[in-house]
């Protein structure tokens, strides 16, 4: 339904980003590639600056810059899709997005002790909800959930297919990401 499509924030809106711990970035590049980033933070992260305004910091990660590069050398367009556990409806918000290194912005986002290396500021100019029915057939929230031993750490799967680093257990890359936040 096109008609759900609003060109601002709404109160609803808001509320479900002021909720949302987690959302995924999507940002196309000039050679018409396309990438989605997971991004995280505590509750809120994402900052609602106005009715067509987002501010998102930007933490550590995977140390690739694949969705800024595409903001500065694409088409600039980004699409924020949030998520609240235990909410299967999930949050789209569409605009345009330019990064900020302003000191001033990244003290006021401090989190986990550090500010952010960057904020993405998105002019907000499409914002709807989607219907609950993937996260409803997924299950996402369900208390049923696969152990994390089936699968190897992150740093053994890259080893296996890189041949770079070393192989290292989940609780060694677990403690890592805890004093990497």
């Amino acid at each position: 339904m096109i008609a759900k499509a609003r060109p601002a924030i709404d109160a609803h809106a808001k509320k479900f980003i002021e909720m949302s711990p987690f959302c995924v970035l999507a940002t196309s590049g000039a050679d018409g590639s396309v990438d989605a980033s997971p991004r995280g933070g505590g509750i809120g992260f994402v900052h609602v600056a106005g009715p067509n305004q987002l501010l998102m910091p930007d933490r550590s990660g995977n140390n690739r810059i694949d969705s800024f590069r595409n903001v500065v050398e694409g088409s600039g367009f980004v699409h924020l899709l949030f998520f609240v556990p235990g909410i299967d409806e999930t949050l789209r918000v569409g605009g345009r997005g330019t990064l900020s290194a302003d000191p001033d912005l990244l003290a006021s986002m401090v989190e986990f002790g550090k500010p952010p290396r960057a904020v993405l500021n998105v002019a907000v100019s499409e914002v709807y909800f989607h219907c609950g029915k993937a996260l409803m057939r997924s299950k996402l929230w369900s208390p049923e959930k696969v152990q994390r031993s089936v699968m190897p750490s992150i740093v053994e799967v890259i080893h296996d297919q890189t041949g770079l680093g070393e192989p290292e257990s989940q609780e060694i890359v677990e403690e890592r990401y805890k004093q990497q936040l």
